[in-house]
């Protein structure tokens, strides 16, 4: 619906449809001619507002059109509105409409108030080497922290209004000589077909444009620091920022980004292939030790050595419940206590884990419910759990299945959820690209950055499963 003429009219018409106590209305005249500055008294910054707003159109003699009154404002973020739908929409956004009698158009004047936090180090992704800085949850501050890396023209940053409720502004961000036009095509029609009541965080983007919304590995990356999202720019990636969230999304998505760190690029590169040897053997461990300790005492005796089996024969001696349900138990034990340790407050929260580990595996010992093996072999997996902390909540899953059927069938068993699960893998994608890149399909040329990283003089080349629109890294060193 057009705006009216009338001032008094186009007031009353925003006051029914935004009826809330929190929106202003201050009426002021320029001359002869009269205005009605509508904000959310929340959202906006009425000292902006006043000095940079109001009074410029106070000093200003007539207008006898819209962009009079444009030029007046010393503000740059102005736009001119036609609709009352308009309106409301850049009101409950944070910012000022101006409506003036005797023009069927009002203008609209950037005024949000800043609320976001300081940059700090995210608590998630904390490094020895490299930059400290974190995303936070303005997408404003976000988008100057991946500016300050990627000083190019080509950095385009293209913003989307998602969420029928929420109006969520959420940025598709890529470098428009690198992206491949086909992927930012593709995940920008996923963005704009979501049809959803509101968007509160990134998380919410990634169920909604995944391809395989059921499957327990993720087909979107994320992370809270610039460097790593700038990087995956580099590399031919799409980047989605979203209001109100410090977590970016990158896309697609490979299995093998989740063993990699920023870190690894910031120091001695046989450091850093030592530790993504090290990721990959530890969430390897932690999946299967659990899983092979039960088949061995069920069904494989004759692989323990002697010693560690009279060892555990000794230990197991009065137990009452048989190995899987004894593991599984102690498991479900650990589960539980590291669920609450993150719900109760940090310091609270630390205390309890380590106490309460110590105190109940010790009281479990000694009442003979659960074995010392046990309890051993549930502390190392948990342990290397979080050599890859993004993988966590995949890990407990798979722990747990291997588990179950090494439980009922033995090794055989974990033999065939192993190759099951790599025919899966195998045929799994993110966004067209195969999960397993580079080693599924095997590309040689791609492994300069994989389990093994190549020196920094000899990674030339973009990774190819991205389908990059300019190949090449960088030239002769």
């Amino acid at each position: 619906m057009k705006l009216y003429k009338d001032r008094e009219k186009c007031v009353n018409e925003i006051k029914k449809r935004l009826d809330s106590d929190d929106i202003i209305y201050f009426d002021f005249t320029a001359q002869n001619t009269y205005f009605t500055a509508i904000y959310a008294e929340s959202l906006s910054d009425k000292t902006m507002l006043g000095k940079q707003v109001i009074e410029p159109l106070q000093q200003k003699a007539s207008f006898s059109s819209i962009n009079e009154v444009i030029k007046s404002v010393t503000l740059p973020e102005t736009d001119t509105l036609q609709t009352f739908t308009d309106c409301i929409d850049k009101i409950i956004a944070g910012d000022a409409v101006i409506i003036i009698n005797g023009f069927d158009s009002a203008v609209s004047v950037s005024t949000k108030k800043p609320s976001a936090r300081a940059v700090t180090e995210p608590p998630t992704a904390s490094i020895l080497k490299g930059p400290r800085e974190g995303f936070v949850e303005n997408s404003q501050t976000n988008m100057s922290l991946i500016r300050q890396r990627l000083k190019t023209p080509d950095l385009k940053y293209e913003k989307l209004t998602v969420g029928k409720q929420s109006k969520t502004t959420v940025g598709l961000v890529y470098i428009s000589s690198i992206a491949n036009p086909k992927l930012i095509k593709t995940i920008r029609d996923k963005i704009n077909k979501i049809s959803v009541d509101g968007i509160i965080d990134s998380s919410y983007i990634i169920k909604c444009i995944s391809d395989r919304k059921t499957s327990m590995f993720k087909q979107v990356g994320s992370t809270e620091k610039p460097d790593i999202f700038s990087a995956k720019l580099l590399e031919g990636r799409v980047g989605i920022i979203v209001d109100g969230s410090p977590i970016a999304l990158t896309a697609p998505f490979v299995f093998l980004e989740d063993f990699q760190s920023s870190e690894d690029y910031y120091i001695n590169t046989y450091k850093a292939n030592f530790a993504r040897i090290l990721r990959i053997s530890a969430v390897i461990l932690s999946i299967l030790l659990p899983a092979f300790f039960v088949a061995a005492q069920l069904f494989h005796l004759q692989f323990i050595p002697l010693a560690f089996l009279l060892t555990i024969v000794g230990s197991i001696k009065g137990i009452p419940l048989s190995p899987s349900v004894e593991m599984f138990v102690t498991l479900l034990i650990f589960e539980i206590l590291n669920e609450a340790s993150i719900r109760m407050p940090r310091y609270v929260g630390i205390a309890m884990s380590v106490v309460g580990a110590l105190v109940l595996g010790e009281t479990a010992v000694n009442a003979g419910m659960v074995s010392t093996p046990t309890i051993m072999i549930i502390a190392l997996s948990g342990i290397c759990f979080y050599v890859a902390p993004d993988l966590n909540e995949t890990l407990s899953v798979l722990r747990l299945m291997f588990l179950t059927i090494a439980g009922f069938m033995g090794g055989y068993g974990i033999v065939l959820l192993g190759a099951g699960l790599i025919t899966y893998l195998c045929d799994f994608n993110s966004f067209g690209t195969p999960y397993l890149s580079p080693y599924a399909p095997i590309n040689f040329g791609d492994m300069q950055d994989g389990l093994i990283m190549n020196f920094f003089a000899e990674q030339k080349k973009r990774p190819s499963f991205l389908q990059p629109k300019n190949k090449i890294r960088k030239g002769e060193l």
